[in-house]
């Protein structure tokens, strides 16, 4: 059993994601500042962020809505990646790095939400 959130692996693998966000934002233009930058980088908090609210909520059907809030976010920071690169914001290696992390978080979102799902329907 967890003792804490930070033991999840996908609150771990989405926590150093958030950190590369607010990394590579760092580069971006100027006038992006209220734009790109500031969206990517609420999209990047949000997901490590509803990851450990939902943990510390008092149902499990509480934590699943919130990993559901974590992975829309997740995704709007892919669009949002995507567009930066796109953009010519972000060298084509980075965009492909930062793809497979976020598609990472996806999968490990996918499977926790799964294996709620499941206790909470079969206790």
């Amino acid at each position: 059993m967890l003792k804490h959130y930070k033991e999840l692996k996908v609150w771990q693998k989405s926590y150093q994601l958030c950190l590369a966000v607010y990394q590579i934002t760092a580069g971006f233009p100027k006038e992006e500042r209220y734009g790109l930058t500031s969206q990517m980088r609420r999209s990047a908090v949000s997901v490590p962020s509803n990851i450990a609210e939902g943990y510390g909520r008092k149902t499990t059907a509480d934590y699943v809505r919130s990993l559901y809030i974590a992975y829309g976010s997740n995704c709007e920071l892919e669009t949002q990646m995507l567009l930066s690169g796109d953009l010519g914001y972000m060298e084509r290696a980075v965009v492909s790095k930062i793809k497979d992390e976020i598609q990472q978080v996806e999968r490990m979102l996918k499977a926790l939400i799964r294996t709620l799902e499941n206790k909470h329907l079969n206790p």
